[in-house]
């Protein structure tokens, strides 16, 4: 054998070799800890944090020092919060990729938790858009505890007074992707029809209630059992998965939202209109490759179709919570509440979350005596 067919072969058997320790390194869990450290300060707060990747089991309730509030921050003591899929995916560290940046392993931020509603209790000297006593709500990691702190240009906005804590700790996650998806990604135009497939769920309770305020006909997919909830949200049409495949019936879309994945990407095409737009939101669970196959198969196809399709990973921004504030404390956009749990109740959240079944949001009372 000549030395270049030696050396192409030896070059691949370490890259495959490589490539096999990776695989190993970032899906190895580390042990738990037997003894989760607690803060002994007198100003140490109640928080949950996880030290292992895993499931609800991993979550405990602990005391952590309070956090500090620089020049141009705001500190919010939390009075609710609310549970996401992201979460579950930090709490688990799934899909395996995501550990890259989470930490291998182990997570790197033992804090748990994005969405927050409470009010806020101190700022910085170079604070002008808050003061103490507002009440606010926005996305910061830890807010599975009673405080968080967050730079004031942050995703934090001030809470309409027609919208109670719980409400609002409901909005982030959710409210931001179903108002990117909409407006951003999907560049919803008034007079379209827009679907959205999961419109019962968290971000599909958000993007039936923004694409109507945007005024859009709008048809939500979701079981039987919560037909009256879209409805109610605003919704035109609403297609009974478990009857109908909307990806078979005659009328075409120009725009939509699919935060399921239940249907290949070729099969929504045929109810988008030839220059129609398709944002991907969801996609199916998994600890490897299921959770990026709509990104990989996106970035396939888009460039060979006529039709807009893309992926979206949400950010939350400052400008994002302002406009939701602004829609609800027009009337336009309201929270959906499924279920309420104490923090002591942590892991059963979580776990439902993950079930899938729940109807627009989950909550979590951080301080039940300020709501």
């Amino acid at each position: 054998m000549k030395k270049r067919y030696k050396l192409g072969f030896g070059l691949l058997g370490f890259l495959a070799g490589g490539f096999a320790v990776l695989l190993v390194a970032i899906s190895r869990n580390a042990d738990c800890p037997t003894d989760v450290p607690s803060s002994t300060s007198p100003d140490a707060m109640t928080a949950v944090v996880q030290h292992c990747y895993g499931g609800p089991e991993v979550l405990t309730i602990t005391r952590e020092d309070r956090p500090t509030v620089g020049e141009k921050d705001v500190l919010i003591r939390v009075v609710a919060a609310g549970v996401n899929p992201l979460d579950w995916h930090f709490m688990r560290g799934t899909p395996y990729v995501m550990r890259l940046m989470s930490g291998m392993g182990k997570p790197s931020d033992q804090t748990v938790g994005v969405d927050f509603a409470g009010t806020v209790e101190a700022v910085g000297a170079g604070v002008t858009r808050f003061k103490p006593g507002d009440r606010v709500f926005g996305g910061a990691n830890g807010a599975f505890g009673e405080y968080v702190v967050r730079p004031e240009d942050r995703a934090i906005a001030v809470i309409p007074d027609n919208i109670s804590f719980e409400q609002a700790a409901g909005v982030g996650i959710a409210g931001v992707t179903a108002l990117q998806a909409l407006k951003d990604k999907g560049q919803l135009q008034s007079g379209e029809k827009v679907l959205i497939n999961g419109a019962s769920g968290g971000v599909g309770t958000f993007a039936v209630q923004i694409a109507k305020a945007m005024g859009a006909e709008v048809t939500g997919v979701c079981s039987g059992r919560n037909r009256e909830l879209v409805l109610g949200l605003g919704a035109d049409y609403v297609i009974d998965y478990k009857v109908e495949n909307f990806t078979e019936q005659d009328k075409q879309y120009d725009l939509i939202v699919d935060n399921v994945g239940n249907h290949s990407i070729s099969r929504v095409r045929d109810v988008l209109q030839p220059t129609g737009r398709l944002v991907i939101v969801g996609g199916k669970k998994g600890d490897w490759i299921a959770p990026l196959l709509p990104t990989i198969k996106t970035m396939f196809i888009a460039p060979f179709v006529d039709q807009e399709i893309q992926t979206l990973l949400a950010v939350l921004t400052q400008e994002a919570m302002d406009e939701l504030a602004s829609m609800m404390a027009a009337g336009q956009v309201t929270p959906v509440i499924d279920q309420r749990f104490e923090l002591a109740d942590v892991r059963n959240a979580i776990a439902y979350s993950e079930s899938g079944r729940a109807r627009g949001k989950i909550i979590l009372e951080i301080d039940p005596e300020a709501l």
